[in-house]
Parts: structure tokens; C-alpha cells; sequence
């Protein structure tokens, strides 16, 4: 029998403990286990970075609701990104990334890999010619954000996993953005999910983690590998927010997407806001490969302003409901500047962003009240 999303969220590798009862899988707070003599190991655990029963049901979960064969939790989705190129790559291979990918991606390919000898293209991922153009022999992967952050391109995931298999590469889907709810990336032909699990996943920012989700057994065994050997874990607290987290995911994503609609309809009708960038307007360049591929568009929106660079900035700073902060996904509304706060990084890189952007990760509040906030912030 299968199950829908929101049942696996809530009851894969979640079962109730055998000795007690209890519904919650529990935080088990230890680094160690006892062993039934010499190599004995009970239900395989012995030190809690090889494995933890509170991360190993968050790990289930997600490999159940991203359909993949294994899942993995991280202390960071850096850290999850890092262990994956760590796993696949070797120096002198190549990657193709987002030309707009996310700035902390970005700094990881640029600042850390790159000095290891990894080299990258960074493509428009929507021009599948741009990145045919772009692979060579070496190209062990194609990295893609969609929808990209912050610009929230668009990237057709089926044709780019038979381009990138085609050339013997493999496809790495960073779903952060859209969350499982909205986009199964694995069952689209890629081969490797990466999640920021502190965004949408947690979704109370009140934990930060990471994910991959394999979709062969033998990359996963692989990366589990890799896993317990560069020790990048998340700790069993962690585990447990995040799960706790995941079961509520497909309500609360129905509600970002249509507070997310509300907010678009506001900008679109504003006479300050000169653009609007969202998956689900007609007008986007990538919207039919999102209807696609996506169950809906998600909330992160973004716009940009006349005025400049200064009135992008004026507007952060006048938002009351709308919390100016890094990071997205959460409960509450956030706002902020990309080109001076999480895309400060790739400031003189060909994924600089426009300087008079701004992002919206739209939370779930009363909607009046978030549209009545932008009203007023927006003057």
C-alpha cells in the first residue's frame, strides 16, 4: 500500500517506541551505545556519529517523502553539499552550477573546492544548449537550484538529468525552495537531493541542518560512507526539531503558496515595484516547466524597485511584520536585501544580483496583516 505525502511525513521511521508506547521518536542524548560483547551491536549503533536513532527515523522520513532509496542528515546543508562534492568528485573534475545559485553554494565552489582543484561553469540553467555547451569530459555534475535563489529561475529537471546522463555526469537537485511538498526531484530522474533542512523542512527557525536524499543505493551507501568519516552530523536535538518539523510541512506549504499568491497580486499592482519574479505568473520565462514539475509555486517571492539600490534598502528597514533576516522558510515572514546580505559574497562574480532586489520569504501569518505591512513599507 502506498501512502500520500503528509502520512509519510508523519509515520515513516517513525513508529511508536517498542518498550513505551510513545508516538515521538525520542532524543536519544548519547555518544555511545553498549555492546553485546565484541562487535555485537544492538540495531547496528555504537558511537552517534556512524548513527542515532533520533536522526536515523528524521533520515528515514526524508528518504520516504522524497522517494529515495537513502537519506542523510547533516549539521548544515553546507555541510551536506561539501560531504556530496567530497563523495562524487575528484581534483581536476568539473561542475556545471546556477548562474544565480545561492551565495553560500556558491562561496563553497569558489572559495573552499576550487583552491582543491574542482572547477565549475556557472550556466543559465533554463538554456539546456547553454549547458550542453558548457559540459565537458570531465563534468562529473550538474548542480541545480530550482527555483534559484534569489532570482527564482527556473530549471527543467527531466531534461537536464537525461542531458547530464546522457554525458555521463549526474544530476544534484538543491530542493530547498520548494521542499518535497511541491517537487519530487528524484522521481523526475535525478539522482541526488540536497536540503537547507533548516528552511522549509524545520520550518520554525529554531534549527539549522541538512540532507541528501539518494536515489540509488550504491551513491547512497557511498555518501553514508562519507558521512560518518568527515563527521558533519546533525546532533539528535537537531534531528528531532527537524522531524518535528517535516510533519507539518504540506499544511504549512499551502498556506505560504497562497499567502505567497496574495503578496504577488499586491507587487504586480504596485506602482513602485517594477518587477516581480515568481514561478507562478504567466509571464515568467520558466512557468510552464514549473507548473510542470511543481504541485504549486512555492512562497519565496522576489521584486525590484525604482529607485535603486537605496529605496530596496529603505523598504527592509520600514517592514514591521516582515523581519528584516537572512535565511527562509519559517512560520514568520522575512525580508531582506540579497545583494548585501546572503549574496554579498558573490558581489563581482557572474552571480552578482541587481542591486535594487529584494526577497520575500512569505510566512504564514493572517495575510491582510502581511499585505497591509508591504503597503505601508512600500510608501
Amino acid at each position: 500500500m502506498s501512502n500520500g505525502f503528509e502520512t509519510l511525513a508523519i509515520h515513516a521511521g517513525q513508529e511508536p517506541d517498542p518498550v513505551t508506547g510513545a508516538v515521538v521518536p525520542p532524543i536519544y542524548a548519547t555518544s555511545t551505545y553498549k555492546q553485546d560483547g565484541v562487535g555485537g551491536l544492538r540495531g547496528g549503533y555504537e558511537y552517534s556519529r556512524s548513527a542515532n536513532p533520533t536522526r536515523t527515523a528524521l533520515e528515514e522520513a526524508l528518504a520516504a517523502v522524497e522517494g529515495g532509496v537513502r537519506g542523510m542528515a547533516f549539521a548544515s546543508g553546507l555541510a551536506a553539499e561539501d560531504t556530496l562534492l567530497r563523495t562524487v568528485c575528484r581534483p581536476n573534475d568539473h561542475v556545471v552550477i546556477p548562474n544565480d545559485a545561492y551565495g553560500g553554494t556558491y562561496r563553497l565552489f569558489s572559495k573552499v573546492h576550487e583552491r582543491w582543484g574542482l572547477h565549475y561553469d556557472p550556466v543559465p540553467l533554463g538554456d539546456l544548449d547553454a549547458v550542453a555547451a558548457a559540459m565537458t569530459q570531465k563534468t562529473r555534475l550538474v548542480w541545480v537550484e530550482t527555483p534559484t535563489n534569489p532570482l527564482l529561475g527556473i530549471a527543467d529537471i527531466a531534461a537536464l538529468a537525461q542531458l547530464a546522463h546522457e554525458n555521463d555526469a549526474l544530476l544534484v537537485v538543491d530542493n530547498t525552495f520548494a521542499s518535497p511538498y511541491l517537487q519530487q526531484p528524484l522521481a523526475l530522474g535525478a539522482d541526488v537531493v540536497v536540503h537547507s533542512t533548516t528552511k522549509y523542512v524545520g520550518g520554525h527557525s529554531d534549527v539549522v541542518g541538512g540532507a541528501l536524499i539518494a536515489a540509488d543505493k550504491g551513491l547512497g551507501d557511498e555518501l553514508a560512507y562519507h558521512q560518518n568519516a568527515m563527521g558533519g552530523v546533525a546532533g539528535p536535538f537537531d534531528a528531532w526539531l527537524t522531524l518535528r518539523g517535516l510533519k507539518t510541512l504540506g499544511v504549512r506549504m499551502d498556506r505560504h503558496c497562497d499567502n505567497a499568491e496574495r503578496v504577488v497580486d499586491l507587487l504586480l499592482a504596485h506602482p513602485r515595484v517594477t518587477q516581480v519574479l515568481y514561478p507562478g505568473l504567466d509571464e515568467h520565462p520558466g512557468h510552464e516547466v514549473a507548473a510542470k514539475q511543481m504541485k504549486r509555486f512555492g512562497g519565496m517571492v522576489s521584486f525590484r524597485v525604482d529607485g535603486g539600490e537605496q529605496e530596496a534598502v529603505d523598504i527592509c528597514d520600514r517592514t514591521k511584520l516582515f523581519t528584516l533576516g537572512e535565511s527562509l522558510g519559517g512560520v514568520e515572514s522575512l525580508i531582506e536585501h540579497p545583494g548585501r546580505m546572503t549574496h554579498a559574497s558573490a558581489a563581482g562574480s557572474p552571480l552578482e544580483v541587481p542591486s535594487d532586489l529584494v526577497r520575500l520569504s512569505v510566512g504564514i501569518e493572517t495575510v491582510d496583516d502581511l499585505l497591509a505591512d508591504l503597503t505601508q513599507a512600500l510608501g
